[in-house]
């Protein structure tokens, strides 16, 4: 499982979706050796229908399946695992408050409030005692919380320290829009952020998240302190691995 691998070896790899959301993606990302696959709700429009197939799709492969969610609300969270998702991230955390609701919808009781379903997608259609479903659950579910606002920076130690929050993700790109420097990641005020988000995380014994966009992003980040590294999107991986072989062939006339 995904959560136990970040226990044991803090560290794990693997990719975001957006565009290609076909049946055959999850099966094609863990031939890469990739530990999990993202697959995005917030940004794409696509549906929890959507989601069940490629959630069906990566059933018994050593690929762990995380949901995106639009925002951290009860009916996006529960679905979303109850589709037999891993694990949901949940965009824009900005308080403590924020990270223990969607904690809580995560979980079952005694420490959560998500409603109980049994014997369906998430349980493999197997039948099991509430009581084993329940700690199965808990032994999975991964909860990743993004940092990308001023407010969720200026909370990050108390979001990184709510129980129930597995991994603070960096949100690059809305967090220099929130902070009035849209895009400019070598920036002072971002950097600091940057140490801020891993000094906090690494402070609750948690894992600092992030996305690289290519290889370069991936080390520049490592040395920062992230190690659940999603590299790439589809569709841009897709395209610059296009882009250079019609160049190459372009170069040969």
């Amino acid at each position: 499982m995904l959560k136990t691998q970040l226990q044991t070896t803090g560290q794990a790899f693997g990719s975001m979706a957006m565009e290609f959301l076909t049946p055959g993606l999850p099966a094609i990302i863990a031939a890469t050796g990739a530990d999990f696959a993202l697959f995005d709700m917030e940004h794409t429009g696509a549906s929890l229908e959507t989601m069940k197939t490629l959630i069906a799709a990566s059933r018994g492969l050593p690929l762990a399946p995380i949901v995106r969610v639009p925002r951290g609300e009860y009916h996006f969270i529960a679905r979303a695992l109850d589709i037999g998702a891993h694990g949901i991230m949940v965009p824009m955390v900005n308080s403590a408050k924020e990270a223990a609701h969607i904690a809580s919808c995560a979980h079952y009781p005694p420490t959560g409030q998500r409603g109980a379903a049994f014997g369906v997608a998430h349980d493999d259609y197997k039948a099991a005692s509430p009581a084993a479903a329940m700690a199965k659950a808990a032994a999975r579910t991964l909860v990743i919380a993004q940092i990308e606002t001023v407010d969720g920076l200026n909370d990050v130690e108390a979001i990184a320290a709510t129980p129930g929050i597995d991994v603070v993700w960096l949100g690059h790109f809305d967090l220099t829009n929130f902070m009035g420097i849209p895009g400019q990641f070598q920036h002072p005020d971002y950097l600091a952020a940057v140490r801020r988000v891993v000094t906090a995380t690494k402070a609750a014994n948690k894992i600092a998240g992030f996305m690289a966009m290519n290889e370069a992003w991936a080390q520049e980040y490592w040395r920062h302190g992230f190690r659940m590294i999603a590299y790439g999107l589809d569709h841009l991986l897709f395209q610059s691995a296009l882009k250079l072989g019609l160049d190459r062939l372009r170069a040969m006339t």
